[in-house]
């Protein structure tokens, strides 16, 4: 009988590029680092979209927001919200289930509805009680072991998310066995997509304290799977959804909000290698499928298993490009957005790009921002306030010489044929993967493919011109839309 292989994924909530194998000096994360040394920590990891459920569809999936339905959050506490992943949407827990896994999931879950997620152990809780969530997990791996089943089990962190409080993270409870651990305002790192006000800094140190506790659950769920003699049959792998809970990160594509810390244990891996290939949250399940013997089950996902390049210290030509979605964060938050990323360049298609870029309800109430618009300047970094609120429909930047995203190029003409070989390759990324924001004359494409393949003249432009409305000179659409043909109108 084949060794059984196991699959622990565990998922912060919220969580940037603040661990010490990030190069964050500030914030004690050991544990984790001590993870990283013994396997592969990608330095180029990126999520498709920057919100959680969203970001979570697509780890437990493959697929991006706008093909698995879960276009934004699925509840808040305020109940305006109800984004729900689509039916026939091939997850992992439907996946394993049927490869004869025993799955599982504890504490956050934040995806839905059920019947598409079908985890067989469900364990939701809103705690922050990270021995509580190991011990739960040290259940889960004693029922895998009775049930003489190979497992793979996903642990949701609420740590470091905000709490309901205008500045806090959690940290007025204390749980027994979990060390609070205060930091002070004056010691914190100011990352580069805020400004040094007063109010960010006393943020940090809360989210500091919420990053140290979760670094501890960590340590003791991997203590736990020590215990239960598991560590020899287990890729572990730990991640993010998107990036910190401020403003200029969650729920904007900008690398704040996407370029994640990502890290795999397998046994007898390479230990303390440092990736720098572009690997994409669509490529989570494609590489649990390979390392559980299943490569050939495959769906209509694009990714790729990671798992032949794990031990790679230099980039790769085919590893050098990721694509991302956003269309909502709350039900009233929409500002549909897609990205490619290459190792130098970033280049955003900003679909509404005439609305006002909008704030997730939390971030706008955070004290973080009250104090970063009241400063003189009114700034977010380096980033002028009136330039994250409006967009225009394209951003090209040099993350060489800007990597703080800031300086717009998509009008420089030295760098036109770059912003036309991006803009070329998202419309291809967008057309295969049937995105209904591919957008002209200001109409989905997917909505009226039938009258496009009909040979309908529209003008090959973005957006609807009220000055010019008429389609006398239009084009017949260059592209093919025979693969969505019978599907019927979204």
């Amino acid at each position: 009988m084949a060794a059984k292989k196991n699959i622990l994924l565990i998922i912060a909530d919220d969580l940037g590029r603040n661990l010490g194998v990030c190069g964050e000096s500030k914030i004690k994360t050991p544990n984790l680092d001590d993870l990283a040394a013994q396997g592969t920590y990608f330095d180029m990891a990126f999520a498709s979209t920057a919100s959680c459920s969203g970001s979570r569809s697509v780890i437990q999936s493959g697929l991006h927001t706008h093909e698995t339905g879960q276009l934004g959050l699925l509840r808040g506490f305020q109940g305006l919200h109800y984004f729900t992943t689509f039916d026939h949407v091939e997850t992992s827990p439907k996946v394993f289930n049927s490869l004869g896994y025993l799955t599982g999931i504890i504490n956050k879950v934040h995806v839905g509805p059920a019947e598409c997620y079908p985890w067989r152990v469900r364990e939701e809780s809103s705690t922050r009680d990270v021995a509580w969530t190991a011990q739960r997990s040290a259940a889960f791996f004693e029922r895998a072991k009775e049930e003489d089943k190979p497992f793979f089990l996903t642990v949701g962190y609420i740590d470091p998310h905000r709490d309901l409080t205008r500045g806090g993270f959690g940290n007025t409870q204390d749980y027994p066995g979990v060390e609070h651990l205060p930091y002070d305002p004056k010691d914190v790192t100011i990352p580069f997509f805020l400004s040094d006000v007063p109010e960010v800094r006393q943020e940090l140190a809360e989210y500091y304290s919420a990053v140290w506790r979760m670094d501890q659950g960590v340590g003791m769920l991997l203590q736990e799977l020590h215990r239960a003699g598991l560590d020899e049959s287990t890729l572990v792998m730990f991640t993010s959804d998107n990036g910190p809970p401020f403003v200029n990160s969650k729920s904007t594509l900008y690398d704040a909000g996407v370029r994640l810390p990502m890290i795999i244990r397998t046994p007898g891996c390479t230990p303390g290698i440092v990736n720098p290939n572009l690997v994409s949250f669509i490529d989570i399940l494609p590489t649990f499928l390979n390392w559980a013997g299943f490569a050939n089950v495959k769906g209509n996902r694009k990714g790729r298993s990671v798992l032949s390049i794990m031990s790679e210290t230099s980039p790769l030509d085919d590893w050098g490009q990721v694509f991302g979605s956003h269309t909502f964060h709350e039900l009233t938050a929409y500002y549909p957005t897609r990205y490619m990323r290459t190792k130098r360049f970033k280049y955003h298609r900003n679909v509404a790009w005439q609305l006002d870029f909008p704030f997730p309800g939390d971030l706008y109430g955070a004290v973080s921002w009250e104090g970063m618009r009241n400063a003189e300047p009114a700034m977010i970094g380096k980033r002028p306030v009136a330039n994250y609120i409006k967009r225009g429909p394209e951003e090209l930047f040099d993350l060489e010489n800007d990597p703080e995203e800031v300086h717009n190029l998509a009008n420089d003409p030295e760098y036109n044929e770059t912003l036309l070989d991006m803009r070329k390759a998202l419309e291809a990324w967008q057309l295969e993967t049937e995105d209904p924001w591919f957008f002209r004359d200001g109409i989905s494409t997917r909505v009226i493919f039938n009258h496009i393949d009909a040979g309908m003249k529209m003008p090959d432009r973005w957006d609807f011109d009220v000055n010019s409305p008429g389609s006398k000179d239009g084009a017949i659409m260059p592209h093919s839309f025979k693969e969505v043909r019978g599907r019927g109108a979204m």
